[in-house]
């Protein structure tokens, strides 16, 4: 496949260090949330050091809260191991530019251990596992993610002055589809939508979506690995350009009581020369293949729902009538589904509705993948399709908490099996961290309901 413009061969990188139109390098891992962190190097520096032998950062990355608390129960890194250091090596098939930077560039990094070899819990390393596992049976996967956010007019410090309350949505009424809507913003959007084709990304559409200030930028669909790079670097790019036109923009899960922020995740399988291997002329047309893709994320999706809604806000998305899935059912073009079979021939493939904006895509198609080589593996028929209201079925329902989530992550059998006991054990204390920092919280709910009253 030929290279988008935007990316660069390191030849590519040497010529524009040289004319003086890089200097800078951002080294990025990707950690448990899904946020991008490492370091800004020197031009000079990172041909010097960082190209030949990688650098280095400390492992409670991959082992803090979002608030990069140092918490305890985990194996790879603690207090007790002296928190040392892991080994950021720079794939080099992701360096590209950082337009809405000043002469930056910045390159992905798998994460090492500094004995060799890769971490486990890394959640790039978490999706490299079980693409290796597809590669084993001669197949690849292709995802696009669909990730929304809600715009306001106040700045990231004006917000958190606020305490996130009282913000001002960048548009005031539903726009869904509304190209007047999308107009009035047109100076954020196309901000992002062109900083991010020159990052190398393929921009298909911007649209306005439901609530106040919430819209959508899609991308055009790739194979697994390149779609999860490339969605960690539009959503940390979406903030800092938004943040650069004095804008805010939040991509929580659940901000307030309307629409919630989704990241549909699509998931299509392809032989590794290329050739359709879903579409066939069982029922539905589909391949037995397809059977079993269907028939996986159907039976896994309780026990994987963690990696799809790792965080209490990310379970208030699950409300009846919200467009976002309850129900474990899946249909044909059926919104009401947490698992909607959607396209034709080639483009035939599931879209999983569960996640929403705060999901951590290397996590969240892993998971869809483990649940797919699950079908696979034990040639699981096709349940009953949902051809109504899914959110009216006697269906059985998703995981409403994130410790219904952690605990049936903790008790997979499935899980286990694809990802290992090291990764389930490792992200079950994630949740527990979650849960322990929340219930140990009191709220402004709590005060409004029990200052006077109670």
């Amino acid at each position: 496949m030929a290279q988008r413009e935007g990316f660069l061969t390191i030849e590519q990188l040497r010529a524009a260090v040289a004319l003086g139109e890089i200097d800078t390098v951002l080294v990025a891992m990707t950690d448990m949330q899904g946020r991008l962190q490492g370091k800004r190097c020197s031009a000079e520096f990172f041909f010097d050091e960082v190209l030949a032998n990688a650098t280095e950062g400390c492992d409670y990355l991959l082992a803090v809260d979002v608030e990069m608390n140092t918490v305890a129960g985990y194996a790879n890194s603690s207090w007790e191991a002296g928190y040392g250091d892991v080994v950021l090596r720079p794939d080099l098939s992701t360096l590209r530019r950082v337009p809405w930077q000043e002469a930056t560039a910045m390159v992905l990094c798998d994460v090492e251990s500094t004995a060799g070899g890769g971490v486990s819990v890394s959640p790039r390393q978490v999706l490299r596992r079980q693409l290796e596992r597809l590669r084993e049976r001669g197949l690849e996967a292709f995802v696009g993610t669909e990730l929304e956010f809600l715009l306001f007019d106040d700045t990231y410090e004006q917000a958190w002055d606020r305490r996130y309350t009282g913000l001002q949505a960048s548009n005031r009424w539903n726009l869904d589809y509304s190209l007047l809507g999308t107009a009035r913003v047109e100076p954020v959007l196309r901000a992002i939508s062109r900083g991010m084709t020159g990052a190398g990304l393929y921009v298909e559409s911007a649209k306005g979506e439901c609530n106040p200030g919430q819209q959508e930028i899609a991308f055009r669909y790739a194979d697994a690995l390149t779609t999860c790079d490339n969605h960690v670097v539009y959503k940390n790019g979406a903030k800092e350009i938004a943040a650069q036109l004095g804008k805010s923009l939040t991509f929580m899960a659940k901000y307030d009581q309307r629409e919630g922020n989704s990241c549909h995740v699509h998931l299509s399988l392809r032989a590794t020369d290329g050739s359709a291997v879903l579409p066939g002329d069982g029922e539905h047309g589909f391949s037995p293949l397809m059977r079993q893709l269907v028939a996986g994320q159907y039976a896994a999706l309780q026990e994987l729902t963690y990696f799809l809604a790792p965080n209490v806000n990310s379970y208030k998305r699950f409300a009846e009538g919200s467009f976002a899935p309850t129900a474990v059912a899946w249909g044909l073009d059926n919104r009401t589904c947490a698992v909607r079979v959607v396209g034709h021939g080639q483009s035939l493939r599931v879209e999983n509705r569960l996640p929403g904006g705060d999901v951590n895509p290397y996590l969240a198609v892993a998971a869809l993948i483990a649940a797919a080589l699950h079908g696979m593996d034990a040639d699981l028929p096709l349940p009953p399709i949902t051809t109504g209201n899914a959110y009216a079925s006697d269906a059985a329902r998703v995981p409403t908490t994130l410790r219904a989530a952690a605990d049936a992550l903790a008790g997979s059998d499935i899980a286990r099996a694809a990802f290992g006991d090291d990764v389930v054990d490792h992200y079950v204390n994630a949740a527990h961290v979650e849960l322990a920092a929340f219930e140990s919280t009191v709220t402004d709910w709590e005060r409004v309901r029990g200052f006077e009253r109670l």
